[in-house]
């Protein structure tokens, strides 16, 4: 929910019909080209009804190959436990093109798709009550669009989290001759 405006003594009431509603989940990932950040920014995501599970985030995986043209990709993960499981671990290890990193427990901050999900609920999805679930559906993919028009935003996302592409060299190393 967000802050609205409504008269003075009449508190907004946003309706809607619970029996509709179902479960849906939504597994995105920001890449950065490292070798060429002029490259831009580019924004993989997948938007299914139902949970994630291990084989679920292994199909979404499988794409974000495809979406990745060959490229090697290093990948900074949550601690969520389909992330964690044997089947998982055992899926990685035969992946030469993919790089995981985890991040620390309890570190949304250090995220960059935290920061998408977070415009997502401010523009987006605040105040929405959709009718079904195919209206949120709709209002997230609008989101989408509007972070995939936006050259810097998906930039901003990283930036906010003090994670960089390319570290800085620190004053005490010398620059090869």
């Amino acid at each position: 929910m967000r802050r609205t405006y409504a008269p003075r003594g009449r508190t907004p009431v946003l309706g809607h019909r619970r029996s509709n509603w179902k479960r849906a989940s939504m597994a995105a990932a920001l890449g950065y080209h490292a070798a060429d950040p002029d490259h831009g920014a580019r924004l993989c995501f997948d938007l299914r009804p139902g949970t994630y599970d291990t084989a679920a985030l292994i199909d979404v995986l499988t794409r974000l190959k495809d979406f990745s043209t060959g490229e090697r990709v290093v990948l900074i993960w949550a601690g969520l436990p389909a992330h964690r499981s044997r089947a998982m671990r055992d899926w990685l290890t035969d992946q030469d093109w993919l790089i995981v990193e985890r991040l620390p427990a309890y570190a949304p901050e250090l995220s960059p798709v935290e920061m998408l999900w977070a415009s997502l609920k401010t523009c987006e999805l605040a105040n929405l009550a959709g009718e079904y679930l195919a209206d949120t559906a709709h209002a997230t993919r609008a989101g989408i669009t509007r972070i995939c028009n936006d050259d810097q935003l998906a930039w901003s996302f990283l930036a906010h989290t003090g994670l960089t592409i390319h570290p800085r060299p620190t004053t005490n190393q010398r620059k090869p001759q």
